[in-house]
């Protein structure tokens, strides 16, 4: 397992960029624009930052968790993103164990991977999510 990347709450991806890609230099992956995932609510960019990333989420509806966690929160850490091989049985593992998953089964998140959610309540406070790749 390691850090996949982390996740920050954004207001507008396209201003953090000017901070993130253009005063610190870090390099966009992927797509030169941001990417839409419909399924989570969000606008997206991911950022390399040696062997992990920065995904910048700017939520596409005031209503979406994103949006909510901004209301709350602020700009700021969302989420902490492990990389495992095996997602389901990741997961399985997990739950045998006493955590708490947000949603019965891994879904499609960004760039088509499969990804799951800890409950912070599992956690110590932290959004987990897991993704296979």
């Amino acid at each position: 397992m390691i850090i996949d990347h982390l996740g920050i709450a954004v207001r507008s991806v396209s201003a953090a960029l000017k901070f993130y890609r253009d005063t610190l230099g870090l390099e966009v992956v992927g797509k030169e624009e941001p990417e839409e995932v419909p399924t989570e609510g969000v606008r997206i960019a991911f950022l390399q930052v040696g062997q992990s990333r920065l995904e910048l989420l700017e939520p596409l509806d005031a209503a979406s968790v994103v949006g909510r966690f901004l209301d709350r929160r602020g700009e700021g850490i969302h989420h902490v993103c492990l990389r495992v091989t095996d997602i389901e049985a990741s997961l399985a593992g997990l739950r045998g164990r006493g955590a708490e998953v947000i949603e019965p089964a891994p879904r499609r998140g960004a760039g088509g991977r499969k990804v799951a959610f800890i409950h912070p309540r599992s956690t110590g406070g932290v959004l987990l999510e897991l993704v296979e790749g």
